[in-house]
């Protein structure tokens, strides 16, 4: 997402591509598998572990009291828990090295994959050259057991709207199929649109939430404050947190409507009317509001980044401030902010708001020793901003 932001800040057209595989658990080759662990290191008996964990497993069919004959289970990594994501994404390892060869940038989750490339010619983007690399991927995928769902796949333009409009027809081969500009694309359960305004993927959130708002409103009268308060956290504050952190600079009347659901969900947990003022309500539940718990998303993945306990990619994406001339400020644990030409692109990329954010903080704050604490004091912090409250 940073480099979507960035590159649209400088006027570029991102061409996103969202890869979907068919059944791709399933159609793992264990042989195949177990050489790609050797060849990232595993081996001895944590190899023979994996080899024990693949082999040996039989399936069955059971359907209205009939059950079938066992057969064996030659192919697929079994599901239900992290293991599995994780071998499937040491079975793609190889994946990585044909799209870099297209010097085209990606990002993989389990079976979802987004390659994604930047161009200035917006008349003539370089779609000889990303039919090429899918041309590429899908004979390195069919090599491999795995077949590429053209259907399924999207296509998403990303770029300011006056970039936008002056780009022409585009259109991607997969097979027999064309792919072309999709209005909306859906990632990992949150909808990107073509100006990342998110304003749709706000939308949706609203609407659950709403929904399960009144689900949780009929039978509020049989629940303690503390069944009723899970419930809430379960199906309204998980969906407003998550992936919150792209949410950073979303314009003011996204916010509001995202807050006027927790302020919702205030009401019905505490039977507070609606013409009673809601800040005392959601002091008193120790909740952050929506922009707040935005800003403690990005800080926690700042701290992270800063300590080695993030990915390597947000990390460098974060340098210390270093004067031209010896100054107090030097030792203060503070983050250089690049310059961006556009409050609705540059200016909420990570490589800039996590700098500003951070240099916000209290020093106590920014010197906070370990995670935890770190948690602890941030949230205090942001407590204290969002109800003027003293901080100590």
């Amino acid at each position: 997402m940073v480099l979507l932001l960035t590159s649209a800040d400088s006027g570029a057209l991102n061409i996103l591509l969202l890869l979907d595989l068919s059944a791709a658990f399933d159609t793992v080759d264990h042989s195949i598998l177990l050489q790609r662990l050797g060849q990232l290191g595993v081996e001895g008996t944590a190899l023979d572990w994996f080899t024990s964990y693949l082999s040996g497993r039989q399936q069955f069919i059971s359907l209205s009291g009939h059950t079938s004959s066992l057969s064996p289970v030659t192919q697929g990594v079994p599901q239900g828990s992290v293991l599995g994501p994780l071998l499937f994404i040491c079975y793609l390892f190889p994946l990585g090295h044909i799209i870099r060869k297209f010097n085209m940038d990606f990002h993989c989750y389990a079976d979802d994959t987004q390659i994604y490339i930047s161009t200035k010619s917006t008349q003539n983007p370089p779609l000889t050259h990303i039919n090429t690399c899918i041309s590429t991927i899908k004979t390195w995928l069919t090599h491999n057991f795995l077949k590429l769902n053209s259907d399924k796949t999207e296509l998403l333009l990303i770029g300011t709207k006056s970039t936008l409009s002056k780009t022409g027809p585009i259109s991607l081969t997969i097979d027999d199929s064309t792919i072309t500009p999709s209005p909306l694309a859906r990632n990992l359960g949150f909808i990107l649109d073509p100006t990342l305004s998110f304003v749709p993927h706000v939308s949706s959130v609203i609407k659950t939430s709403y929904f399960h708002l009144r689900n949780i409103a009929r039978i509020r009268h049989c629940l303690s404050p503390s069944a009723a308060e899970n419930l809430i956290h379960a199906f309204i504050s998980s969906r407003l947190d998550y992936c919150n952190s792209l949410l950073t600079g979303i314009t003011s009347h996204s916010l509001h409507r995202l807050q006027m659901v927790q302020n919702s969900a205030a009401r019905l947990l505490t039977h507070t009317r609606s013409r009673e003022h809601i800040t005392p309500v959601l002091q008193s539940l120790h909740w952050l509001p929506i922009k707040e718990r935005i800003n403690f998303k990005v800080l926690l993945l700042t701290f992270k980044a800063l300590h080695s306990l993030a990915p390597p990619y947000l990390t460098d994406l974060l340098l210390p401030l270093r004067p031209t001339r010896t100054l107090r400020s030097a030792a203060t644990n503070t983050l250089f902010i690049p310059s961006s030409k556009l409050k609705t692109f540059g200016d909420r990329a990570f490589s800039r708001t996590a700098p500003r954010l951070w240099n916000s903080l209290p020093q106590t704050v920014r010197d906070s020793p370990t995670l935890p604490i770190f948690k602890s004091r941030l949230k205090t912090f942001l407590f204290s901003q969002a109800y003027n409250l003293p901080y100590p």
